[in-house]
Protein backbone atom coordinates (compact mmCIF):
# COMPACT_ATOMS: atom_id res chain seq x y z
CA UNK A 1 0.00 0.00 0.00
CA UNK A 2 3.04 2.63 0.57
CA UNK A 3 4.31 1.72 -2.45
CA UNK A 4 1.27 2.16 -4.23
CA UNK A 5 0.45 6.08 -2.55
CA UNK A 6 4.18 6.62 -3.05
CA UNK A 7 3.55 5.80 -6.91
CA UNK A 8 0.28 7.67 -7.28
CA UNK A 9 2.10 11.06 -5.50
CA UNK A 10 5.03 10.46 -7.94
CA UNK A 11 3.01 10.49 -11.12
CA UNK A 12 0.58 13.13 -10.09
CA UNK A 13 3.47 15.55 -9.65
CA UNK A 14 4.68 14.50 -12.59
CA UNK A 15 1.18 15.57 -14.47
CA UNK A 16 1.28 19.03 -12.48
CA UNK A 17 4.81 19.46 -13.29
CA UNK A 18 4.58 18.73 -16.64
CA UNK A 19 1.45 21.02 -17.20
CA UNK A 20 3.74 24.05 -15.27
CA UNK A 21 6.61 23.20 -17.65
CA UNK A 22 4.48 23.43 -20.55
CA UNK A 23 3.32 26.60 -20.17
CA UNK A 24 4.85 29.94 -21.29
CA UNK A 25 3.96 34.01 -20.84
CA UNK A 26 4.69 35.96 -23.84
CA UNK A 27 4.25 39.50 -24.13
CA UNK A 28 4.35 41.12 -27.94
CA UNK A 29 4.15 44.65 -28.78
CA UNK A 30 4.29 46.10 -31.79
CA UNK A 31 4.97 49.28 -33.61
CA UNK A 32 4.16 50.03 -37.59
CA UNK A 33 4.99 53.23 -39.22
CA UNK A 34 1.94 52.66 -41.53
CA UNK A 35 -0.93 50.18 -41.23
CA UNK A 36 -0.81 49.04 -44.61
CA UNK A 37 1.42 46.05 -45.66
CA UNK A 38 4.90 46.59 -46.43
CA UNK A 39 5.46 46.56 -50.27
CA UNK A 40 7.69 43.21 -51.29
CA UNK A 41 8.28 42.92 -55.50
CA UNK A 42 8.64 39.65 -56.96
CA UNK A 43 12.54 38.58 -56.58
CA UNK A 44 13.42 41.01 -53.23
CA UNK A 45 14.94 39.80 -50.27
CA UNK A 46 14.82 40.10 -46.65
CA UNK A 47 17.88 39.55 -44.04
CA UNK A 48 17.63 38.99 -40.67
CA UNK A 49 20.63 39.85 -38.92
CA UNK A 50 21.49 39.14 -35.15
CA UNK A 51 23.04 42.45 -33.41
CA UNK A 52 26.80 41.23 -32.23
CA UNK A 53 27.99 44.58 -30.15
CA UNK A 54 31.37 42.72 -29.04
CA UNK A 55 32.84 39.42 -29.05
CA UNK A 56 31.14 38.67 -25.90
CA UNK A 57 27.67 39.75 -27.20
CA UNK A 58 25.78 37.97 -29.58
CA UNK A 59 21.99 37.43 -30.32
CA UNK A 60 21.80 33.88 -30.79
CA UNK A 61 22.36 32.51 -34.56
CA UNK A 62 19.88 29.67 -34.03
CA UNK A 63 17.33 31.96 -33.15
CA UNK A 64 18.17 34.11 -36.18
CA UNK A 65 17.67 30.96 -38.02
CA UNK A 66 14.18 30.02 -36.44
CA UNK A 67 12.74 33.57 -36.95
CA UNK A 68 14.18 33.47 -40.89
CA UNK A 69 12.42 29.83 -41.29
CA UNK A 70 9.16 31.39 -39.51
CA UNK A 71 8.89 34.15 -41.95
CA UNK A 72 9.75 32.56 -44.97
CA UNK A 73 7.51 29.42 -44.09
CA UNK A 74 4.24 29.05 -47.36
CA UNK A 75 6.66 30.98 -49.41
CA UNK A 76 4.99 34.20 -48.39
CA UNK A 77 8.44 36.08 -48.01
CA UNK A 78 11.51 35.41 -49.61
CA UNK A 79 14.59 35.60 -46.78
CA UNK A 80 18.24 35.10 -47.31
CA UNK A 81 20.55 33.28 -44.66
CA UNK A 82 22.06 35.39 -41.86
CA UNK A 83 25.66 33.22 -42.86
CA UNK A 84 25.12 33.72 -46.65
CA UNK A 85 24.27 37.97 -46.10
CA UNK A 86 27.47 37.74 -43.82
CA UNK A 87 29.70 36.00 -46.64
CA UNK A 88 28.92 38.09 -49.16
CA UNK A 89 29.26 41.61 -47.91
CA UNK A 90 32.39 40.94 -45.37
CA UNK A 91 33.38 42.95 -43.58
CA UNK A 92 30.94 45.57 -43.63
CA UNK A 93 28.43 44.06 -41.55
CA UNK A 94 31.36 42.47 -38.87
CA UNK A 95 30.75 43.45 -34.95
CA UNK A 96 33.14 46.43 -35.28
CA UNK A 97 31.79 47.82 -38.32
CA UNK A 98 27.86 46.78 -39.26
CA UNK A 99 25.68 49.52 -39.29
CA UNK A 100 23.73 49.50 -35.80
CA UNK A 101 21.87 52.74 -36.83
CA UNK A 102 19.68 53.91 -39.97
CA UNK A 103 22.38 57.13 -40.77
CA UNK A 104 25.11 54.69 -41.03
CA UNK A 105 23.69 52.07 -43.44
CA UNK A 106 22.98 55.31 -45.46
CA UNK A 107 26.32 56.52 -45.55
CA UNK A 108 27.16 52.40 -46.49
CA UNK A 109 24.79 52.75 -49.48
CA UNK A 110 26.81 55.73 -50.60
CA UNK A 111 29.81 53.51 -51.07
CA UNK A 112 29.17 52.20 -55.21
CA UNK A 113 30.09 48.82 -55.00
CA UNK A 114 27.99 48.04 -51.14
CA UNK A 115 25.01 49.67 -52.99
CA UNK A 116 25.55 47.24 -56.25
CA UNK A 117 25.77 44.45 -54.25
CA UNK A 118 22.64 45.13 -52.06
CA UNK A 119 21.03 46.04 -55.40
CA UNK A 120 22.26 42.66 -57.31
CA UNK A 121 20.90 40.51 -54.46
CA UNK A 122 18.01 42.12 -54.26
CA UNK A 123 17.60 43.22 -51.18
CA UNK A 124 14.79 45.02 -50.12
CA UNK A 125 15.00 44.98 -46.21
CA UNK A 126 17.48 44.24 -43.40
CA UNK A 127 15.48 43.02 -40.32
CA UNK A 128 18.02 43.66 -36.86
CA UNK A 129 17.22 41.71 -33.96
CA UNK A 130 18.49 42.39 -30.53
CA UNK A 131 18.48 40.19 -27.59
CA UNK A 132 18.94 37.32 -25.71
CA UNK A 133 17.68 34.52 -23.56
CA UNK A 134 18.70 34.56 -20.19
CA UNK A 135 18.10 31.73 -16.67
CA UNK A 136 17.11 34.45 -14.05
CA UNK A 137 16.18 32.18 -11.45
CA UNK A 138 17.89 28.39 -9.94
CA UNK A 139 16.69 26.61 -6.23
CA UNK A 140 17.12 22.95 -5.56
CA UNK A 141 19.40 20.48 -6.79
CA UNK A 142 19.52 16.84 -8.28
CA UNK A 143 22.58 14.28 -7.26
CA UNK A 144 23.46 11.06 -8.74
CA UNK A 145 25.48 8.37 -7.05
CA UNK A 146 26.62 4.51 -8.12
CA UNK A 147 26.52 1.87 -6.21
CA UNK A 148 26.94 -2.11 -6.39
CA UNK A 149 23.43 -2.20 -6.54
CA UNK A 150 23.44 0.12 -9.08
CA UNK A 151 22.42 3.39 -7.84
CA UNK A 152 20.42 6.46 -9.40
CA UNK A 153 19.38 10.23 -8.93
CA UNK A 154 17.37 11.86 -5.94
CA UNK A 155 16.47 15.47 -5.69
CA UNK A 156 14.49 17.90 -7.09
CA UNK A 157 15.36 21.74 -8.99
CA UNK A 158 14.01 24.53 -10.88
CA UNK A 159 15.00 27.23 -12.98
CA UNK A 160 13.65 30.53 -14.86
CA UNK A 161 14.44 31.23 -18.33
CA UNK A 162 13.67 34.70 -20.10
CA UNK A 163 13.32 35.20 -23.26
CA UNK A 164 13.49 39.56 -24.54
CA UNK A 165 13.99 40.72 -28.24
CA UNK A 166 13.47 43.10 -30.42
CA UNK A 167 13.38 43.37 -34.35
CA UNK A 168 13.72 46.73 -36.38
CA UNK A 169 12.95 46.34 -39.89
CA UNK A 170 15.05 48.67 -42.16
CA UNK A 171 13.75 49.48 -45.51
CA UNK A 172 16.81 49.72 -48.05
CA UNK A 173 15.15 51.10 -51.06
CA UNK A 174 13.28 54.21 -49.45
CA UNK A 175 16.16 54.15 -46.08
CA UNK A 176 13.51 54.33 -43.39
CA UNK A 177 12.71 52.17 -40.52
CA UNK A 178 8.89 51.04 -40.99
CA UNK A 179 8.36 48.77 -37.55
CA UNK A 180 9.30 47.40 -34.62
CA UNK A 181 7.99 43.65 -33.01
CA UNK A 182 9.28 43.46 -29.14
CA UNK A 183 8.94 39.85 -27.23
CA UNK A 184 9.25 38.98 -23.68
CA UNK A 185 8.80 35.34 -22.92
CA UNK A 186 9.14 33.53 -19.51
CA UNK A 187 8.96 30.39 -18.12
CA UNK A 188 10.14 27.71 -15.86
CA UNK A 189 11.30 23.74 -16.04
CA UNK A 190 12.02 21.60 -13.81
CA UNK A 191 14.13 18.28 -13.50
CA UNK A 192 12.49 15.99 -10.36
CA UNK A 193 14.71 12.89 -9.89
CA UNK A 194 13.29 9.46 -8.73
CA UNK A 195 15.97 7.25 -9.57
CA UNK A 196 16.41 8.47 -12.77
CA UNK A 197 15.85 12.07 -14.08
CA UNK A 198 12.96 13.89 -15.67
CA UNK A 199 12.88 16.86 -17.33
CA UNK A 200 10.58 19.85 -18.23
CA UNK A 201 11.57 22.13 -20.42
CA UNK A 202 9.68 25.01 -20.57
CA UNK A 203 10.55 26.29 -24.54
CA UNK A 204 10.75 30.04 -23.60
CA UNK A 205 13.46 30.61 -26.86
CA UNK A 206 10.90 28.61 -29.22
CA UNK A 207 7.71 30.83 -28.36
CA UNK A 208 9.49 34.23 -28.69
CA UNK A 209 10.60 33.05 -32.46
CA UNK A 210 7.11 31.89 -33.13
CA UNK A 211 5.60 35.15 -31.69
CA UNK A 212 7.94 37.44 -33.46
CA UNK A 213 8.33 35.57 -36.49
CA UNK A 214 4.30 35.05 -36.83
CA UNK A 215 4.26 39.21 -36.53
CA UNK A 216 6.85 39.71 -38.58
CA UNK A 217 5.48 37.72 -41.62
CA UNK A 218 2.25 39.41 -41.17
CA UNK A 219 3.99 42.68 -42.20
CA UNK A 220 4.22 42.17 -45.50
CA UNK A 221 2.29 41.12 -48.69
CA UNK A 222 2.19 38.61 -50.68
CA UNK A 223 5.17 38.00 -53.33
CA UNK A 224 3.77 38.56 -57.14
CA UNK A 225 5.67 36.17 -59.26
CA UNK A 226 7.82 37.79 -61.59
CA UNK A 227 6.88 38.24 -65.04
Amino acid sequence: MKHSAITHTITFALMMLSLAACSTSTIIDEYRETSLDLELNGGEQVVIMGRRHAGEYETEPDFINCIGNRLANGGKVSVMPEQHFLDSFYPWFEPRVAPLKLKRMGMMLNDPLIAERINGLSIRYLIWVDGHTETTEKNGSVSCALTLGGGGCFGFATWDKTASYEATVWDLKKLDEKGRVKVSTEGSSYVLAVVAPIPFIAQVQGAACVGIGDRLKSFFTHVEPEP
